[in-house]
């Protein structure tokens, strides 16, 4: 039997990796990237497949690819797309997965970092969207940070994100309400216009535009 998502959320080494990798990001400083940026990452991905068309199979794949793609940093931040793909097929080889489904999930893991970041099928498409659009507040680690670092100055300020896809409207929006009181909205554009480019390719890879509306205002 092919492998499963509640298969790979379920394993031993997986939810270790998963772990450790979002204590060295923890002292690094950087935003949460444990199991609820995984857990709704993995979810967001099955959802933007399912809902442009594709088999439940190809949105099964997408969700793992979503779930262990940030495992590379338990080894470092940096190339931890790299080091994720490699880790990513280690575990799945392991665990039985078919060649096919592995080549799959560890594509999409080794483009999804915004510096060499490419949409080069639909589940790395969309994980890239999946990752990338996941700006809340509940990211932020610690609140004495707000007013130093940008990034979570920015990820506190979000008071509602919400991803819809619209295949008939042929578009993908996502949608914040920001408190401009705590990040100016030129904020965002400063430190996520790159990403939200990359989400725009994303999307275009699966047929649609890409949208964003903060504060009920279409901005991209």
């Amino acid at each position: 039997m092919p492998i499963t998502f509640e298969q790979v959320k379920a394993n031993p080494a997986v939810r270790a990796f998963i772990e450790k990798a979002d204590e060295s990001l923890l002292a690094l400083g950087y935003t949460e990237h444990s199991f609820p940026h995984v857990a709704r990452a993995a979810e967001t991905a099955r959802r933007i497949l399912i809902e442009t068309g594709h088999s439940e199979r190809v949105a099964e794949l997408g969700a793992i690819a979503a779930f262990l793609h940030d495992i590379g940093n338990v080894v470092n931040r940096k190339g931890h797309e790299s080091s994720g793909a490699l880790l990513a097929f280690s575990l799945l080889r392991d665990m039985g997965a078919e060649p096919d489904d592995i080549a799959i999930v560890i594509t999409a893991i080794g483009n999804h970092d915004e510096n060499t970041a490419f949409p080069v099928n639909e589940v790395a498409a969309a994980l890239i969207i999946a990752d990338k659009t996941d700006v809340r507040r509940s990211r932020v680690r610690n609140r004495d940070t707000i007013a130093q670092d940008i990034h979570d100055r920015v990820n506190y300020a979000v008071e509602k994100s919400e991803l819809t896809v619209n295949p008939t409207e042929g578009e993908i929006l996502l949608h914040l309400v920001i408190d401009t009181k705590i990040s100016a909205i030129s904020d965002y554009f400063e430190i996520f216009l790159s990403r939200m480019l990359l989400c725009r390719r994303a999307a275009e890879k699966l047929g649609l535009a890409f949208g964003l509306v903060i504060n009920s205002q279409r901005l991209m």
